[in-house]
């Protein structure tokens, strides 16, 4: 830790700078491609204490705006990939009148030969005497760094070093280049397969709760769960789910910023110029907590923001400052994470427009240093295929409208414009859920827990990635009050939905799934297929019976797969050119893998 002052005896490592011409340019306007040379060359990674540094200038600045001690310290000397590095400056006299719009603390990082990476940090602290930056390395080897602190004309730094060693770490999930249809770990290597359900108001559970239920998902096999950030309802319930109500350890409300009215929900008087630092500690630790479970956080900046008393700062300010200051935000405070991705809104035509998604989402990628994965919850189309800030592309297709044909029709017309990337369903109707009109006196319901699963299998058959949402009938403060399901994360050990999907995941990933492509002219009417010819041949039979395949030339391994309980069977060997396959053991759905022996 090193005490920043103007002693005589530290005075010749003091820099004194005017904020004028040759200071760096403010964080608050970044803009790096960070998909070319940034990532290649400057993989964080943390070693060593090195307390070197200094600070300051005072004149023409009042004394009291001064702070006349600062300390750094540094959370380690040494990280694994993956992790982050935390460089943390108090200030014991803090000066910012408000440090969220006052002052700024930034870094540059580099491994050792490389060029800087641009870091923006966050004050934690409600009063300013406590500011954070996080780093985290993407490659071992020795790194570099300079924190910078600006307040008005006072500008101080610290150079500091640690080192990262490789950690074998999954890391950070990119869309697979050679593959671009899907995702891969970008520290190993290994493909993710996409196993979503939603959790929106997740963070309105106690802590105990709250990563209680991120457990549970994890190992039920969830690996990624969608996590609002901010979100207020009236009437005690939400979406139309009259069991799920408010209790002593959970509320509807998210409050980034705080509010002059907390408990009033349709005008709380949001002072969007701070931040609520009680909430956001809590994102801090479900973060840190699905990140060592495996589980990927798609933190979702606005759930219905047209509700009153969700969006403070509406047409007027959309895209204004003040929006950038919240998104810069969280992207300044959660990045570091390895296990986030950005969904700029959910639904966001209810409230804002298209040009307002493109300047969101751009903007979010100049100022994330890591580039995370980023996309935009809309409904039935996707209108940002051919944007670059666009990782992977999300629909809103509920039910059978969603299902096999859709999905392959959306993945072709990816294709066509030349730029392939992956295909999403994000919400193609939750178990169970039936607000008003949309069929709830239909028996049995159409949407089971068995009907999601099939629909799951029609999407991963075309090529494409889904994400469920568990039944939120099972109560939160009322019924049995062990669930909330899809609205905010917790289930119990009455709902088996997720097993099905288990089953699923487990068996794609059995083998080399992602080199497989949709190919309906290889099989019968009544299967869809999935291919990489003359290699790996799947057929997903939603009615059982039987199909006719059309193989490469050679012999293959075969097996029928049972959806519902994870079970392979084996079956007498295949042989091209043509095949016909025996007829499923039931009626229900039923898969069968295809692998060439040799």
């Amino acid at each position: 830790m090193v005490a920043v002052g103007l002693s005589p005896r530290n005075a010749a490592k003091h820099t004194i700078r005017r904020r004028g011409a040759t200071a760096e340019r403010s964080h608050q306007t970044v803009a790096f491609n960070r998909r070319s040379a940034t990532r290649k060359h400057n993989t964080p990674h943390l070693i060593g204490l090195s307390l070197a540094v200094l600070v300051l200038f005072a004149t023409g600045v009042v004394a009291a705006a001064i702070p006349e001690e600062a300390k750094f310290s540094q959370s380690a000397g040494a990280v694994g990939t993956f992790d982050f590095v935390e460089v943390t400056l108090k200030l014991e006299r803090p000066g910012a009148l408000n440090p969220f719009t006052d002052a700024e603390l930034g870094g540059e990082f580099s491994m050792e030969g490389g060029g800087p990476l641009r870091v923006d940090g966050f004050c934690d602290s409600d009063d300013g005497s406590l500011y954070r930056i996080r780093f985290m390395p993407l490659k071992p080897g020795r790194y570099v760094y300079t924190a910078t602190f600006r307040s008005g004309d006072l500008v101080f730094s610290k150079q500091g070093r640690f080192r990262a060693r490789d950690a074998r770490q999954p890391g950070v999930v990119r869309v697979d280049g050679q593959h671009p249809f899907h995702f891969v770990y970008e520290g190993t290597g290994a493909h993710y397969f996409w196993n979503s359900t939603t959790t929106y108001q997740i963070l309105g559970w106690d802590d105990d709760t709250l990563l209680k239920s991120i457990e549970r998902l994890a190992r039920l096999g969830v690996n990624r769960v969608r996590v609002a950030l901010c979100g207020r309802t009236e009437g005690g319930q939400r979406w139309s789910e009259p069991l799920v109500v408010r209790t002593k350890k959970f509320d509807f409300k998210m409050e980034p910023w705080p509010a002059a009215r907390p408990d009033d929900l349709k005008n709380p008087g949001y002072d969007v110029t701070r931040f609520n630092l009680a909430h956001w500690r809590k994102a801090d630790r479900l973060l840190r907590r699905a990140r060592d479970l495996g589980v990927q956080v798609s933190l979702i900046f606005y759930v219905d923001g047209r509700d009153a008393g969700v969006d403070p700062f509406g047409h007027e300010g959309m895209g204004g400052p003040d929006e950038q200051r919240y998104y810069r935000y969280v992207v300044a405070r959660c990045g570091a994470f390895a296990n986030v991705m950005w969904d700029v809104a959910n639904e966001y035509r209810h409230f804002r427009n298209d040009a307002w998604a493109e300047q969101m989402g751009s903007f979010i990628k100049e100022c994330d240093p890591y580039d995370h994965l980023t996309s935009v919850h809309g409904h039935g189309d996707f209108r940002f295929r051919a944007s670059k800030w666009a990782d992977f592309a999300m629909y809103q297709s509920w039910d059978e409208h969603g299902g096999y044909a859709f999905m392959l029709k959306n993945r072709e017309e990816q294709a066509k414009t030349g730029r392939p990337m992956p295909q999403v369903n994000e919400e193609y109707g939750y178990e169970d859920h039936y607000p008003t009109g949309w069929g709830e006196n239909r028996r049995p319901p159409a949407r089971s827990a068995d009907s999601r699963r099939r629909l799951a299998w029609e999407i991963t058959m075309a090529g494409c990635h889904q994400t469920t949402g568990e039944r939120a009938d099972r109560g939160t403060g009322a019924g049995a009050d062990t669930g909330g399901g899809w609205i905010n994360g917790r289930g119990d050990d009455t709902m088996v939905m997720l097993h099905g999907y288990r089953h699923l995941m487990d068996f794609f990933k059995s083998f080399a799934w992602w080199t497989c492509e949709p190919r309906p002219d290889l099989a019968g009417k009544n299967a869809h297929c999935l291919a990489a010819a003359g290699k790996i041949y799947v057929v997903y039979l939603p009615k059982g019976g039987s199909t006719e395949l059309k193989l490469e030339p050679g012999v293959y391994n075969t097996r029928w797969f049972n959806p519902r309980n994870g079970a392979f069977t084996k079956l007498s060997d295949a042989a091209g050119p043509a095949w016909s396959s025996p007829v499923a053991p039931d009626a229900s759905d039923w898969a069968l893998l295809l692998e060439r022996k040799d």
